[in-house]
């Protein structure tokens, strides 16, 4: 039987590969003691790439050298060298696996097809990390306004920026929210945003809300001497994604909120690369549990909310912190952040949010997590206040202001009546679960 020439191969060693020409993914596998984890490696890189389960006519040698998904990395972990256990139930690996990205083009619906397609289906299989070339990279056009940007728009220099999510999550009256966002922006807020759960039902719609809310951010604005950004969300049912953005401007709003996994990467891309959209646009994180809180399938939380929408340009992106009502691992919270924020070619940096049940007595341990470059998520611990919305964003200025002082937000409370009430209700421990 004539073997295949070593080029023709779903196998490289790293070194030989033109980085430049492909997109390597990094994965986590487990299979049981009598899978070959080579051949299963093999088998897979070929099936994301230029075959099936059994050679086809058309696969040709030139095919397979052009198109192939080289493995180019397999790691048995532990790595055992000389004998298993003999009640091993599972062998773990890291393989890593580089597609020719000529394959998909500089796009992500067609890369998320290629690097966790057919094989998410295989079972223990988790795509952990991707590394972007250069050449790819240079394709999108990343975050408009970034941290810098928004820091100068805003005029703010280097405190931590204040988000505040009008609640109750969905309403009925426009004019309640209005009300509700100039108390939170009087007290300090410097972005309002829609709740990812109202978006433009016809109970409540963009043409009735943006004007209220702008004619309430520009009164408050007047008043405190400071500028507001009120991140309407635009979500909906492509083309009308579209048309929402375009009617929000129109409409005076000055930045924007898209649910971006709900509409797709592609889509969250195009209104952020549309040279006629000149605001921020912040992306939302849910259902990012649906694709990465598994520990054995998916795709890593920091790819998913950290990398993917940087690049397709997320200026904002709100993201689960682990002392708020979700359940993460501190280590899963940093590395999304760390996606956002580090060195990545051409692509500007994301300003990360935490956010899902933050009270004032987090924000220390949040500025001390990921440093003063973040907007703060906050929600009920500023409309719950005892004293009101603009009490609630009062204190959180408050507990902003002690931090960046260097005094302890326990202290700092005892001679600032709102965020002392803010930490007589909350404190400073979690609001959520663990699971």
């Amino acid at each position: 039987m004539d073997r295949l020439p070593l080029e023709a191969l779903p196998d490289a060693l790293p070194d030989a590969i033109d980085v430049e020409k492909y997109v390597i993914c990094t994965y986590y596998v487990g299979l049981p003691p009598f899978m070959d984890a080579k051949q299963v490696a093999h088998a897979a890189a070929i099936e994301q790439s230029t075959g099936t389960w059994t050679m086809v006519p058309g696969e040709t040698l030139q095919v397979r050298k052009r198109h192939v998904a080289k493995v180019v990395g397999l790691y048995e972990v532990p790595q055992y060298e000389y004998s298993t256990p003999k009640d091993l139930e599972r062998r773990q690996y890291i393989i890593q696996v580089a597609f020719p990205w000529e394959n998909f083009g500089a796009q992500i619906p067609m890369l998320l097809s290629t690097v966790i397609g057919n094989i998410s289906l295989g079972g223990r299989i988790k795509c952990l990390d991707m590394r972007f070339p250069k050449s790819w990279l240079k394709e999108f056009k990343g975050p408009k306004f970034g941290i810098k940007g928004l820091r100068k728009l805003l005029g703010v220099k280097k405190r931590p920026l204040l988000n505040n999510m009008i609640k109750p999550c969905v309403y009925t009256s426009a004019k309640m929210g209005a009300d509700l966002c100039y108390e939170a922006a009087a007290g300090g807020a410097d972005i309002i945003k829609d709740d990812e759960l109202l978006a433009d039902p016809k109970f409540n719609t963009l043409e009735e809300r943006i004007p209220l809310f702008m004619e309430a951010i520009d009164k408050a604005d007047a008043e405190k001497g400071e500028k507001t950004l009120f991140t309407v969300n635009i979500t909906d049912k492509v083309p009308k994604l579209f048309e929402n953005a375009e009617k929000a401007i129109e409409l005076g709003a000055n930045a924007l909120m898209i649910n971006f996994l709900a509409v797709g990467y592609s889509a969250f891309r195009h209104v952020c690369e549309d040279p006629s959209i000149d605001v921020p646009v912040l992306a939302h994180m849910d259902i990012t549990g649906a694709l990465s809180y598994s520990p054995i399938t998916g795709i890593g939380s920091n790819i998913v909310i950290g990398k993917l929408p940087r690049i397709c340009g997320s200026d904002i992106t709100v993201f689960p912190a682990p002392y708020g009502k979700a359940p993460l691992l501190k280590e899963r919270f940093l590395a999304m952040a760390h996606d956002m924020i580090m060195p990545l070619r051409n692509i500007d940096q994301t300003m990360p949010m935490p956010s899902g049940g933050i009270s004032q007595g987090m924000v220390e341990e949040a500025v001390d997590d990921l440093g003063p470059d973040i907007v703060i998520g906050s929600g009920g611990a500023i409309h719950a206040h005892p004293d009101g919305p603009k009490a609630g964003a009062i204190a959180f200025r408050q507990a902003i202001e002690a931090k960046m002082k260097g005094i302890h937000v326990s202290v700092y409370a005892k001679e600032h009546e709102e965020l002392k009430k803010a930490m007589d209700s909350w404190g400073s421990g979690r609001t959520g679960f663990d699971l």
